[in-house]
């Protein structure tokens, strides 16, 4: 966890993304710290995704500052987040289905002894990172095309732990998991949390965020609508933030309650 005197793990003032005429960003604000997890929501549209690709590297920002551990920094190709330690996990969770799990956890960053691929040493730093985490998938040499979707989501945040990143982005994780996978999930995001990682998600459940984000950062129309501690902020706060109105339950019932003290 970080100390109140460190800078945040990551810092976006001001940053602006453009497709053409249309603003996908302007002027967002952002700051993640070591230990934490910022849910970010919004309605569909809001610029969640644009965020999440901005700050990995895939699609760079026109405009605005972004800093790493209090150092400005330039994010212009995955290879820059990378390098720095953001890890992304997408929607689409972006796996060879011909691949088996091992295959998939080190592609592109494949063990080598001497001619060939070092198999074993593979597989058993497989197995050795999935033990830290409490997290089981029966066969490693399984084909990920015959795991189902928990499983899958697990070799997806797998892969994306091996290179030891700093801040992890999750691009919508649970919304394709049942009621138990996302209950695993919630608490493997609370595990990583635990061990000091920052992390970003994306939701569109608000008690999934409820029960796992530290903090709730809200985008609407690809402005900040609104930064929430989870714990002190009403659930009607957050969700007129996101759908952009003043008039939520609760102050449409505390309206009715006066109207009817009042005998109208």
């Amino acid at each position: 966890m970080a100390h109140v005197s460190d800078p945040p793990l990551l810092s976006l003032r001001a940053v602006s993304k453009r497709y053409g005429a249309v603003q996908a960003l302007a002027d967002v604000e952002l700051e993640i710290n070591s230990g934490q997890v910022v849910a970010l929501m919004g309605d569909n549209g809001a610029g969640k995704s644009t965020l999440v690709k901005l700050i990995a590297g895939v699609e760079p920002g026109h405009e605005g500052v972004i800093e790493w551990e209090g150092d400005r920094v330039e994010l212009t190709r995955p290879h820059d987040a990378q390098a720095l330690g953001i890890a992304t996990v997408y929607q689409d969770l972006s796996l060879c289905d011909a691949l088996d799990v091992v295959g998939n956890l080190f592609l592109g960053r494949e063990l080598r002894r001497g001619l060939g691929l070092d198999e074993l040493k593979m597989e058993r730093q497989a197995h050795e990172l999935m033990d830290a985490l409490s997290l089981h998938i029966p066969r490693l040499r399984a084909p990920v095309s015959t795991l189902s979707v928990g499983q899958r989501q697990i070799v997806a945040i797998c892969r994306a732990l091996l290179g030891e990143p700093k801040l992890l982005l999750l691009d919508e994780p649970i919304a394709a998991l049942g009621i138990r996978q996302t209950i695993q999930f919630l608490d493997l995001i609370e595990h990583l949390r635990d061990r000091g990682l920052g992390i970003l998600l994306v939701s569109h459940n608000l008690s999934d965020v409820k029960a796992v984000a530290d903090w709730v950062a809200v985008l609407r129309h690809g402005h900040n609508n609104g930064f929430y501690d989870v714990n002190t902020t009403a659930y009607e706060q957050i969700l007129s933030s996101i759908i952009g109105t003043t008039q939520n339950a609760v102050t449409m019932r505390t309206a009715e309650e006066e109207e009817e003290a009042m005998g109208l």
